[in-house]
């Protein structure tokens, strides 16, 4: 294989926009080189990315889905069974074990065994609805299961609720026999090849978990901050809200006052794929690693994250995308903006010169590898990155023979 990572390199340009906040409503910001930038957080553009829904879509893709949620136990699992008319306080006490055994710590095995006593002295699960929002079987903080997971623990649980009729303690004491830890933990790592158990979201972007019985993903796909690659540029968004009927009955002023931070600038992107680890976890199918591949190119290209939709449409293309395939060690390409980009004149142009001077420089310093390759779509882009720009269509097609070579 002649490619062992594939770098995907973005430059977007976003308008008067608050794409990423912080916990005070600002935008994300983080001192860079010369200068403070706009930033955009991994997390939230990895979330725009999984949740995106199109043609060329991560959902699109024909692979078990990846559950992220707290609740996912009460959708997947006491949901099902309650359809099927497991009674309430049996399929509740049934989830409630399985949590406990799955994420095996000693607070959710206590919850667990509260449970049980609960419903030996005739109750509805009521300690379990207590700890979980609206009712429902949950758990304490957000967890990361695929759907193929969800349904070999719902099946677990059905068989066991069929045994114990309307007994809420006595499918307790049924899982309790049945789930060894050690056949539980097999059962699961063999539902799918690699880790696709855990769904395709796992698979790309990895999982932790702190349990005995569900297994690690390592991310296949690494995501950097995206950053401006010129000082932050922000201003003090002043707005008022119109009453229309007292405006109607002759009132002069405002309902509502108030102001919002917004941002424009030119970000930076950069994600790396490691091409072996994305294989491992998807089971060897290159296929299918070859579909992921190029359904990144285009998300990466053109889904927008943002907050404020609908006062600012913060929908951009990227200018550029810049792809690398190779064998050696991946290297950022933010060091070409240590020395924020003048905004004066056009900024697009300043950040191209930048970003292939310091390409250049690199090449000249270590050497190009005879393995590696580029290759970049773009606008206005001639003379800057060697050749002859292409569309994104045909950039996403040679990242999907990379896989193949």
């Amino acid at each position: 294989m002649s490619t062992r990572f594939l770098q995907i390199h973005t430059l977007t340009s976003y308008p008067a926009t608050l794409l990423n906040r912080d916990d005070a409503g600002f935008a994300k910001r983080m001192p860079f080189g010369g200068g403070v930038r706009t930033r955009i957080s991994s997390q939230c553009l990895k979330r725009h990315w999984r949740e995106f829904e199109g043609e060329v879509s991560l959902k699109s893709i024909d692979a078990p889905a990846t559950v992220r949620s707290r609740v996912s136990f009460q959708e997947f699992v006491v949901k099902p069974l309650l359809n099927e008319g497991v009674p309430a306080p049996v399929a509740q006490a049934a989830a409630a074990k399985i949590v406990g055994k799955v994420f095996g710590s000693e607070a959710k095995k206590k919850k667990a065994d509260q449970a049980r006593k609960g419903a030996k002295k005739g109750g509805e699960g009521a300690e379990v609805a207590a700890a979980a929002p609206a009712g429902a079987v949950a758990t304490e903080q957000v967890t990361v299961l695929g759907r193929p997971e969800l349904d070999y623990l719902c099946q677990l649980a059905r068989v066991a609720c069929k045994a114990a009729g309307n007994d809420p303690s006595k499918v307790v004491d049924l899982l309790e026999e049945s789930m060894n830890e050690k056949e539980l933990r097999k059962n699961i790592n063999a539902l799918k090849p690699g880790s696709l158990e855990a769904g395709l979201g796992a698979a790309l972007f990895g999982r932790m978990v702190t349990g005995d019985i569900l297994s690690r993903t390592d991310a296949a796909i690494h995501v950097a901050h995206a950053m401006t690659v010129h000082q932050q540029m922000t201003e003090s968004d002043y707005f008022s809200a119109i009453d229309d009927l007292l405006r109607e009955q002759g009132e002069s002023g405002s309902g509502h006052l108030n102001a919002s931070e917004l941002t424009s600038g030119l970000f930076y992107g950069y994600l790396v794929v490691d091409v072996q680890g994305l294989l491992r976890n998807l089971g060897d199918d290159s296929v299918l690693a070859a579909k992921v591949v190029n359904s990144l190119v285009h998300i990466v290209a053109t889904v927008s994250p943002g907050a404020k939709k609908g006062s600012t449409a913060p929908y951009s293309y990227s200018h550029l995308v810049l792809l690398e395939s190779g064998k050696a060690q991946p290297r950022t390409l933010a060091n070409a903006f240590l020395e924020p980009v003048d905004t004066r004149g056009n900024v697009v142009e300043n950040a191209y010169k930048a970003l292939g001077s310091y390409v250049q420089d690199l090449d000249k310093v270590y050497g190009r590898p005879q393995s590696e390759q580029r290759v970049h779509a773009g606008i206005r882009t001639s003379g800057h990155f060697g050749d002859e720009s292409k569309t994104l269509d045909e950039v996403a097609s040679w990242a999907e023979r990379r896989l193949c070579e």
